[in-house]
């Protein structure tokens, strides 16, 4: 399925009204995690995970595989493994003085290695460690929930 993007007037009148269904992509290699500093709000300046947002009738799976592609311009190196649905909540969003709310399903995957990482949702990127994201400031604790016990764990 083609994603269809929708004329920005509807869009908005949809974040402002419900939530977003989102895929993140958990991207590990060698015990690392790829994260990207977003480059836009929510979330703007802090490193996060890849992801994006899953359109009307497009299978979960499939939006894994336009979103993986999308992202990373690459494919896996196994299997998504789901993590779980985590509740995303922002006070900010695209559209100014609107806020964001996601319904987010994890996904953790194995990659290998990636090329040409796009710029247009991230500014850079790094591969963390779990134990140095979970301590740094800069990774948003959205992201630390996807490692943490009370919100599920990630096998290293």
């Amino acid at each position: 399925m083609s994603a269809k993007r929708l004329p920005d007037d509807i869009f908005r009148c949809i974040v402002e009204n419900t939530p977003l269904v989102s895929v993140d992509l958990i991207l590990m290699r060698e015990g690392r995690v790829l994260l990207g500093r977003r480059r836009n709000p929510p979330a703007k300046g802090y490193w996060f995970t890849l992801g994006g947002r899953v359109f009307k009738n497009e299978r979960i799976r499939d939006a894994i595989d336009r979103i993986m592609l999308d992202e990373t311009g690459g494919g896996f190196a196994g299997e998504p493994t789901f993590v779980g649905v985590f509740e995303h909540l922002y006070d900010d969003g695209i559209y100014d003085g609107v806020s964001t709310h996601y319904l987010n399903l994890a996904y953790r995957i194995g990659v290998e290695t990636l090329s040409g990482l796009p710029r247009d949702q991230h500014d850079d990127y790094r591969w963390f460690r779990v134990e140095e994201l979970l301590e740094s400031a800069e990774v948003h604790p959205y992201v630390k929930d996807y490692f943490t016990k009370e919100k599920g764990t990630i096998p290293q």
